[in-house]
């Protein structure tokens, strides 16, 4: 922990300029900067912690941060990046909810945070392994729990040569866990107590704003052409995708509408940039519809760019089918459960490390098909894959869904003290 500590501390200059680097991009990064090293305005003391990250464990945190809210919790919301706090004040605006800035990985910096907001409970959502952050709950009598934990093959076969992170794992609390085969990988490396509580997405709410304004953007836009959607693309497999996308529009009868919608603010301008010298016939979802997702011009494309974030539902409600991204690059998948909830088939790429459970268990229900980089084109149309009946995906969702109520019952001793 010493050699942690003075690692951490030499780093600071170079955590500045990380701050001030990725603020020219996102000013959010800039502000609050107090926030990082334990000092915060006004802080509410005995709330339950929920550490989401980013943007997608925030999400996959909100059906059990409400479920704390109407057992009368009040909440502490930490993340690091500025689209989970956005995301985070934006759903729980007005509630009794507080969205601050994780402490940066130092023990003063934790102290001061523990000092002032003693949580009487914290969940650190997926697997965000932090030694500081652990030690330190851990010396202020706070029980720090794995929530919504799942430990990928990959990264368990890289902690037998080192083994820092199970040791660190083995200070927590306890761990609710995704699946019966995350329990025992958890286990396997000394975590207790264990609880199998589920995928905490199949949960999340549906906005129903968002399926109203799909319904009425897909009978202008589309005119009865099949959608295909390609949801959460990442940087390294936007060349893959993008060829796909230009034989999609020359091959397949009839001409398909393609909903794309990268991963990153970062790469909307640089996509749009690409599909322009494609020659592609597109729009933008911010020139096309107003902020209430109102049409505002019935224009005849081939492909509308989802350049805004938190609105991925609008953007599923619209496909017939969806190729999740993620896969086709070493990072893995990203999160198939959204467009299962709107019944739609999905496929996704070589790698399903990040997303082993559910993604094992839909594949093999017949509710998701894995390509290959050479199958892509085959995804995106019933010739190729005539996927699933209505009913299966409905059969999956209800077998699959629950870990919300599970998770309380599991955190009924810690919340009861």
């Amino acid at each position: 922990m010493l050699f942690w500590s003075a690692l951490w501390t030499v780093s600071l200059p170079l955590i500045r300029g990380y701050l001030r680097k990725r603020a020219k991009k996102d000013p959010l990064y800039a502000q609050h900067l107090p926030e990082r090293f334990g000092r915060y305005e006004t802080p509410r003391r005995g709330a339950v912690w929920f550490h989401a990250v980013s943007l997608g464990e925030v999400r996959s945190a909100v059906p059990l941060m409400r479920a704390m809210l109407e057992a009368g919790e009040h909440l502490l919301i930490t993340c690091f990046t500025p689209a989970g706090r956005r995301e985070a004040e934006r759903v729980f605006a007005g509630e009794a909810v507080q969205v601050v800035w994780v402490p940066l990985e130092l023990e003063r910096c934790f102290k001061r945070f523990f000092n002032a907001f003693a949580p009487k409970l914290g969940l650190v959502m997926e697997v965000e392994i932090w030694p500081r952050m652990v030690q330190s709950a851990r010396d202020h009598g706070v029980p720090l729990l794995m929530c919504n934990a799942g430990y990928p093959l990959n990264s368990m076969m890289r902690d037998r040569g080192f083994p820092l992170r199970p040791a660190v794992m083995r200070r927590f609390a306890g761990a609710l866990v995704k699946s019966e085969l995350q329990r025992e990988r958890f286990r396997e490396v000394g975590v207790e107590p264990i609880f199998v509580t589920g995928e905490l997405r199949f949960d999340q709410p549906i906005p129903p704003a968002h399926l109203e304004k799909g319904a009425l953007a897909l009978a202008a836009l589309a005119q009865g052409r099949p959608v295909i959607g390609l949801a959460s693309i990442v940087e390294g497999e936007e060349e893959l995708i993008l060829s796909a996308i230009a034989r999609a529009l020359t091959e397949l009868t009839p001409r398909p509408l393609i909903v794309l919608v990268p991963r990153a603010p970062e790469r909307f301008a640089p996509m749009a940039e690409a599909l322009t010298e494609m020659g592609v016939n597109f729009a933008r979802r911010s020139e096309l519809f107003d902020k209430d997702l109102t049409l505002k011009d019935p224009a005849q494309i081939d492909l509308l760019l989802g350049d805004s974030i938190g609105e991925m539902y609008f953007y599923l409600s619209l496909t017939d089918r969806v190729l999740v991204g993620g896969g086709f690059t070493p990072k893995g998948s990203h999160n198939i459960i959204e467009p299962l909830a709107l019944g739609k088939p999905v496929v996704v790429g070589p790698d399903i490390s990040t997303i082993e459970y559910p993604a094992v268990e839909a594949i093999r229900a017949g509710v998701c098909l894995q390509v290959g980089p050479d199958q892509v084109l085959r995804a995106f149309s019933a010739e190729g894959w005539p996927g699933p009946r209505p009913d299966q995906i409905t059969a999956f969702l209800e077998e699959h869904s629950g870990g919300t109520r599970r998770a309380m019952e599991a955190l009924q001793p810690w919340l009861q003290k």
